[in-house]
């Protein structure tokens, strides 16, 4: 095979291809995104309205319906649905994979610049992501005095800081699609009106409405042009303080002029809570970011957490951030555990080849292709725009256990060779040449099993796609390696007469001085001092190597004899056991059969799902109170909750909200004041007992509570919708 006579006579060029393949791998794999799963969810947009005071049939009918109509035909667009409830319409889109996500925004904002919605209503917001999926990253803004209950004038500062500041310097960050401060107060001046003495002076609600419109003006005024300049004029007649406010003419009564203080009462007040967040069981504001759809989540957590020390100094005093939830952890813990199996997976599939070939050299040549190969599948991964996620290093897991089959039956045919009484360099010319079509052939056909998923369409071919070609690679990358690199090392092993011709050779050759003979003296010396360096390092590397070599033989000696009496053992045992399934053939078929049935018996009993379950240290409880209950109500149930999981030892922090607030959630069934939500944080290491004691104890609690409904869940990292 012309490959192979190329990889043996040109070492210096495959060694060459090999330490480039490696050095772009190693550069592909730091530039590999990092995620839990592929993207699982159709790429979505959401069109938010808000349409203050209406109803949700009056939202349907002028909001929603005109929205699915415009946005409907936009290419691409696979299902469109709405959720409309009081005050808000939301408009979801889901699109195709594949779909250019920024040219399906241009379009469909184009559709609604063109749309007439009326007048009352606001401007719809195009949100790029899946409001459905929890915030990736949750930071609780407080203050330094958290043993003390913090005062209205407190909450109004903290939440405005987080409005105006903290929200602007959050949102400008890559990969951030939203981010949305919640719990606090906001402030408000509140006019109340007496309707009694507005029946008696015989004036109209909507005097006052106009009066206070007409009187709090800042609008454009004009451009006024002149010789030397030109001036932009503005009419700012905005109130002050509410002294202004008390002081507005309303109208004249029988002669005399009526305030807006002799008609109601102005005070500074806060605006309706509709939510309370609570962090550790002391009130504080939430800021919760949510990332883009088409976003790495860990690429996006790391670049916040690292602005985070700069926010943390721009911060006023007295004023404290801190980190309460962030969901790259639970992630990079799991890509963690997958890459360390994989990587003892490689070592033990290392020691397993060692005790039986009792040669590290030999060991060593098979072991290489592993890494070798997983390295060259980061490029072709990052090529193909895969991420390193529990599907795609599941692959590698998997494949690192093929990868070493090709390489033990080229270098087992060239050892045979070599028994042969052939040179290195013709066994493993011929060895490889020999088994190159039937190793082909065989990763060929388990090629064959794996890449047909990357052809599945729907939900299994988005989960499995990853894995498949990951596979591929790999096996395909072994293959190479088998037929090019594994050779090259083989071919290596020379006799000493061969290295001591040339040599010979050397002495008798006449030295011939030319004339820039003394003037190279320099370089020539200069060449061989690196020469010599370069000869003591493969020296003492060989040293070493034969020193390894030496001590593992030592070390496992007694492993490698218990080994191989195993293996006689087994072997003695085979063939009896051969022998009488010979003799009994209805038997053994019979015996076969009845197991395969009984297999078959237990599917049933196994459960079925798309994920299983996944214990990320964190769950929420999440209650229901009665539609209109008020919003202090729920909040007492979460505080008592709060206390109660504190108490558990396996409990690391919690943070809680009562009512919806600022939630980006379009399910229906969350909303109101009725509605809260308690997560719990379990300390690092915490086991799934633990887990479900404090689960078991907060649901005992909440069995013994009238007219609560109760759903306790873990956060949600992915969704995805059955095609």
């Amino acid at each position: 095979m012309k490959l192979v006579d190329t990889a043996v006579a040109r070492p210096v060029t495959i060694w060459m291809f090999t330490l480039g393949i490696l050095l772009f791998g190693m550069v592909a794999a730091g530039r590999l995104a990092v995620n839990l799963l592929p993207d699982l969810s159709y790429p979505s947009l959401t069109v938010r309205t808000e349409f203050v005071g209406a109803a949700p049939a009056e939202v349907e009918q002028l909001v929603s319906k005109p929205i699915e109509e415009a946005v409907g035909i936009v290419k691409g667009v696979r299902k469109v649905q709405s959720v409309s409830r009081s005050g808000r319409s939301d408009v979801v889109m889901e699109f195709d994979w594949g779909t250019d996500m920024d040219l399906a925004a241009l379009e469909v904002r184009e559709k609604l610049d063109v749309l007439f919605l009326p007048l009352e209503i606001e401007k719809p917001l195009l949100l790029r992501f899946n409001p459905n999926l929890d915030p990736i990253v949750r930071l609780a803004l407080s203050r330094e005095n958290a043993g003390e209950a913090l005062n209205p004038a407190q909450l109004v500062s903290l939440r405005t800081f987080a409005e105006e500041d903290l929200r602007r310097a959050l949102e400008s960050l890559p990969g951030v699609a939203a981010v949305r401060p919640d719990g606090g107060l906001s402030q408000e001046i509140q006019i109340l009106v007496d309707p009694q003495k507005l029946s008696q002076l015989q004036l109209d609600i909507s005097q006052i409405s106009d009066r206070l419109r007409q009187e709090n003006l800042n609008q454009a005024g004009g451009r006024l042009e002149t010789f030397s300049y030109d001036y932009l004029v503005r009419t700012i007649n905005q109130f002050a303080d509410l002294n202004q406010i008390e002081n507005l003419y309303v109208a004249q009564v029988h002669g005399s002029q009526v305030r807006l203080k002799d008609v109601a009462q102005v005070r500074d007040s806060f605006v309706d809570r509709q939510s309370i967040t609570y962090v550790d069981g002391k009130e504080a504001i939430e800021v919760a970011i949510y990332k883009e759809g088409d976003a790495n989540t860990v690429q996006v957590a790391q670049t916040l957490l690292a602005q985070l020390p700069e926010l943390q100094k721009a911060l006023p005093a007295g004023y404290r951030l801190t980190l309460v939830y962030d969901q790259s952890e639970f992630i990079k813990q799991a890509i963690d555990d997958v890459k360390s199996a994989a990587v003892v997976g490689g070592l033990l599939a290392m020691l397993v080849l060692y005790l039986f070939l009792r040669n590290v050299w030999a060991t060593l040549i098979i072991s290489i292709s592993i890494p070798v190969s997983v390295i060259a599948t980061f490029n072709l991964m990052y090529g193909q725009g895969i991420t390193l996620n529990m599907m795609s290093l599941g692959g590698i897991a998997l494949a690192v256990g093929l990868l070493v089959d090709n390489a033990i039956v080229v270098l087992e045919n060239i050892a045979r060779h070599k028994e042969q009484g052939k040179t290195a360099f013709a066994a493993a010319k011929t060895g490889t040449s020999e088994v190159a079509m039937a190793i082909t052939a065989s990763t060929l056909t388990t090629v064959a099993v794996f890449f047909p998923l990357v052809f599945v369409e729907g939900i299994a071919g988005q989960l499995f796609r990853d894995q498949a070609l990951t596979v591929t690679f790999a096996l395909l990358a072994s293959l190479v390696v088998a037929l090019t690199l594994i050779p090259t090392m083989a071919a290596r092993e020379r006799s000493r007469s061969a290295v001591a011709e040339p040599a010979a050779l050397q002495q008798t050759a006449p030295a011939v001085r030319r004339w820039y003979y003394w003037p190279s003296w320099p370089l020539r010396m200069l060449g061989k001092a690196v020469r010599g360096l370069l000869l003591l390092l493969v020296t003492v590397l060989t040293l070493l190597f034969r020193l390894i070599s030496r001590g593992l033989a030592l070390l496992f000696s007694p492993v490698l004899g218990a080994v191989q009496w195993l293996l006689s053992r087994l072997e003695a045992v085979y063939r009896r056991a051969l022998a009488a399934a010979l003799q009994l053939k209805t038997l053994t078929i019979a015996v076969t059969l009845s197991a395969a049935a009984l297999c078959f018996a237990l599917l049933p009993r196994l459960g079925a799902d798309v994920i299983p379950a996944m214990s990320q240290g964190e769950f929420y409880v999440e209650v229901q109170l009665p539609v209109g209950s008020a919003i202090e109500q729920t909040d007492k149930v979460l505080t008592k909750l709060a206390a109660l999981a504190g108490e558990q030892s396996a409990v690391k922090r919690s943070y809680a909200q009562a009512g919806t607030g600022a939630q980006m959630t379009v399910d229906p069934s969350i909303g109101g004041s009725h509605w809260g939500r308690l997560n719990i944080v379990l300390q690092p290491g915490s086991s799934a007992e633990q887990e479900q004691q404090v689960v078991a104890v907060l649901r005992d609690y909440l069995s013994q509570q009238a007219d609560i409904a109760v759903k306790i869940d873990r956060p949600q990292l992915f969704s995805f919708s059955t095609p």
